[in-house]
């Protein structure tokens, strides 16, 4: 099956308010551009280097998608382009993110990410920590005036058990509904991003607005 194929496949089956990240990482760039001219313009990468190679020799009206833990020190290179940075899970990289945006003049969209997954692996905030990384942004909008938290992601555990995987969805959707009220100028929740290639539909079943597909448009890696 082909790229185009694939997507048109996935794309009939959204609902409008879901926002499909075609997740491109490790793929050469004739890839990106078959799913490009197929009319995709969202694309997930997790490492920055990969990325702004790419963003380089690409089309300039895709909007690239960092989807993978940031390492406060490589920001930099992300941020005279990046439009939105899914795995923010602590304060001390929001300043970093807020940084590097005002140096380039910039506001970057940002997702806080929310541990929900049983596996030690999985990077994000608990929702003591959010709840502190909430109040110290709101009370302090000045120092994050170039970042825009814009929603929330997470990522279930791996596993064939649908049902944790649901209970893990919905746990993040809970979470999301009860902070989605703080509405200031660098805080407005309208994304919640969860669902991969193998979950996206029980994502979207419970709550989801951004779903990352990679394997089902480009094929396993």
């Amino acid at each position: 099956m082909s790229i185009q194929h694939n997507l048109q496949q996935i794309k009939s089956e959204l609902p409008n308010h879901v926002t499909l990240v075609a997740v491109s990482k490790t793929k050469p760039i004739a890839d990106l551009m078959e799913a490009y001219n197929a009319g995709q313009r969202i694309f997930g990468e997790n490492k920055i280097q990969e990325m702004s190679e790419k963003w380089e020799q690409m089309p300039k009206d895709i909007q690239w998608q960092m989807i993978g833990h940031v390492q406060s020190n490589k920001v930099k290179f992300m941020a005279p382009y990046v439009n939105l940075i899914h795995g923010v899970d602590s304060q001390k990289l929001l300043e970093e993110i807020n940084k590097q945006a005002l140096k380039n003049n910039r506001i970057i969209n940002c997702l806080l990410q929310i541990y929900i997954a049983e596996e030690e692996s999985k990077f994000g905030l608990d929702e003591q920590e959010l709840d502190v990384l909430l109040q110290n942004l709101t009370n302090n909008p000045k120092a994050f005036s170039n970042i825009k938290i814009i929603g929330l992601m997470g990522m279930a555990t791996f596993t064939e058990n649908k049902a944790q995987i649901k209970k893990e969805f919905l746990n993040l959707k809970n979470i999301f509904e009860k902070y989605k009220n703080i509405q200031t100028e660098n805080c407005q929740f309208t994304t919640l991003s969860m669902g991969m290639s193998g979950d996206y539909q029980l994502a979207i079943e419970s709550g989801s607005t951004m779903v990352r597909i990679g394997s089902s448009i480009f094929g396993s890696r």
